[in-house]
């Protein structure tokens, strides 16, 4: 389960994110795949920076506390626990590579409490849909490593494009 995280965004400029993929591609191979997750870290480093900045009101915190963005947010965050254990299921040899994402994106969000619980709930349900659902790596599951990653890249720049 997630839990408490550090963030540093020092390179996940737009630059080092496109320079990364050039040279890693998109998806594919762990490289390829730490590099995706580069492109996922520039929508935390935004976010982190401003996008929810607003702090609400008492009166309109519940309000206040969705944006526009948040099913986008939510699937990001479902494809980050998808990934958790799809790729150490397949021996990625990554660790916790993927959790630690999911952390940086919490630390990023900065939501209230419900917020956090919302983007862990959905984290830990990517998790365990996929530990149910695959007890081996097989060629599905690597499939699937394949399309989240995809997914997950243009996820986080359509984030990034509609970003104020």
């Amino acid at each position: 389960m997630v839990e408490a995280l550090a963030f540093d965004t020092s390179r996940m400029t737009l630059p080092y994110v496109k320079q990364t993929r050039a040279k890693y591609g998109q998806h594919g191979s762990a490289v390829g795949a730490v590099a995706a997750l580069r492109s996922w870290a520039l929508v935390a480093a935004i976010v982190a920076t401003g996008l929810l900045a607003a702090q609400p009101t008492p009166a309109r915190a519940e309000v206040a506390d969705s944006r526009p963005y948040d099913e986008k947010l939510m699937r990001l965050a479902e494809i980050l626990g998808a990934m958790h254990y799809l790729r150490e299921l397949c021996s990625a040899n990554e660790g916790l590579l993927w959790r630690e994402k999911m952390k940086e994106l919490l630390d990023a969000d900065g939501g209230s409490a419900l917020r956090r619980a919302r983007l862990t709930r959905s984290f830990n349900q990517g998790y365990r849909s996929y530990r149910r659902t695959y007890v081996s790596c097989t060629a599905t599951a690597q499939g699937s490593i394949t399309r989240f990653l995809a997914e997950g890249v243009q996820i986080s720049d359509t984030l990034v494009k509609n970003a104020p």
